[in-house]
């Protein structure tokens, strides 16, 4: 009996857990990637912005125009956890 509780509890507490992650990066404004190399979490534009709208940033006029990142995004760190490191590729061709 205490298998089938313990089991019932874990299937009602992982969709719980993802769906409170998924509130809180929402709520926070960030991304998430994650992939066998690394979990990144990347700092979104906020739409209440009163400078970028929500865009993450304007262009800026001139002979070689270039986005300018507004600081709703590019004042706020990225997280990085490294979990497998990325293999080097080889010096030759393969044949």
């Amino acid at each position: 009996m205490t298998g089938l509780r313990t089991t019932l509890l874990l299937a009602a507490a992982v969709p719980l857990a993802v769906a409170t992650a998924a509130a809180a990066l929402k709520a926070g404004h960030l991304a998430l990637h994650a992939d066998r190399h690394r979990i990144e979490l990347t700092p979104l534009p906020r739409p209440s912005c009163p400078d970028c709208r929500g865009e993450g940033g304007w262009w800026v006029d001139g002979t070689d125009p270039e986005m300018e990142a507004c600081g709703c995004r590019a004042n706020r760190p990225n997280w990085r956890i490294r979990l497998l490191p990325v293999p080097a590729w080889p010096d030759e061709p393969p044949f």
